[in-house]
């Protein structure tokens, strides 16, 4: 049986001008089965057009914040950079994903393109706009380490998947309106959501955290991955 072709959003270096993928969400994809692809940095429609058809299924992984006038927010100073290439790009490739009913799994920002593109809206800035005493920052390695405990939703897809007492955290943005057609999987304990899904689509699952930083463990974070494939084989 052929693996099925995962196709990964790029991680943009603009310093270096170079695109590029953390080898994480690589290793993640390979040991669930599947074939990841990194695709090229494009929003041509066409591009957009193919790399549906070729790819069975789509990673959108973790980066820069998302530019605010997409969601219909003015820029507060708190904000971090923005790219807009990479944000042109994974809207109409979400966009895409999301009309052709392929499989999609968001790591971090991935999470947030996820429910901005369907018409939610983000948290700037966790610290400036959301009353907490929780860090949702892990500044140094390793990254494969417990930051926060997490609860998921009983009745749940993720439910289903292995236990586990907590997550570890790398942003400052979240979700703030859940756009609809999505529904919460798992919260952080101060309340920020940490998982969504899309019921009516055949795979479509996101998370704030970064679970490619387990991908040499066992359980629910090479899970979430393996989750992935299945519905794309």
């Amino acid at each position: 049986m052929k693996k099925p072709i995962i196709g990964v959003t790029p991680s943009v270096d603009e310093e270096k001008n170079r695109c590029l993928v953390q080898p994480g969400y690589l290793e993640s994809i390979d040991r669930a089965g599947g074939l990841p692809l990194m695709l090229p940095l494009t929003d041509r429609e066409e591009d957009i057009a193919r790399f549906t058809e070729l790819c069975d299924g789509f990673l959108f992984v973790g980066g820069p914040d998302i530019e605010p006038w997409r969601y219909d927010q003015e820029l507060l100073p708190e904000c971090g950079p923005q790219n807009v290439q990479r944000d042109a790009m994974e809207w109409k490739l979400m966009e895409a994903a999301l009309a052709a009913d392929k499989p999609v799994l968001g790591v971090c920002r991935g999470i947030q393109v996820l429910n901005t593109v369907l018409g939610g809206t983000l948290y700037q800035d966790i610290p400036s706009q959301y009353e907490t005493t929780l860090s949702h920052q892990m500044p140094e390695p390793p990254y494969n380490r417990t930051a926060h405990p997490f609860r998921v939703v009983e009745g749940t897809p993720l439910a289903g998947l292995s236990p586990a007492e907590g997550v570890n955290s790398r942003h400052h943005q979240a979700i703030l309106d859940l756009a609809s057609g999505l529904e919460v999987m798992a919260y952080a304990a101060d309340g920020i959501i940490e998982a969504v899904w899309m019921p009516e689509k055949r795979f479509v699952w996101a998370v704030q955290w970064h679970p490619e930083a387990y991908w040499e463990e066992e359980g629910l974070h090479i899970e979430l991955f393996q989750k992935l494939v299945e519905a794309a084989r």
